[in-house]
């Protein structure tokens, strides 16, 4: 399940990964969509013509990535605090 506060808390990286792969879409077409991915693959697809099934895919796979990468920062930062 996709955390909404994630993406927020994350969306610079996450906007820069979007644009890695779709470099059409500017800054300005992604902050309108707030973060929602159904925006944003509804704007790709329109752009470049993939089907809406991969562009969602590819969307969850960096949305995906963040996520991990915070959840191991934060599993780090307890064990950190569980050994004195």
């Amino acid at each position: 399940m996709i955390n909404e506060e994630m993406i927020k808390g994350k969306w610079k990286e996450i906007k820069g990964e979007i644009k890695t792969l779709w470099g059409k879409l500017t800054d300005d077409e992604l902050d309108k969509t707030s973060g929602n991915l159904e925006s944003i693959a509804g704007i790709i697809q329109q752009r470049y013509g993939s089907k809406k099934e991969e562009i969602q895919d590819k969307l969850h796979g960096i949305v995906f990535k963040f996520s991990n990468k915070t959840a191991n920062v934060k599993k780090s930062i307890k064990d950190l605090s569980d050994h004195p």
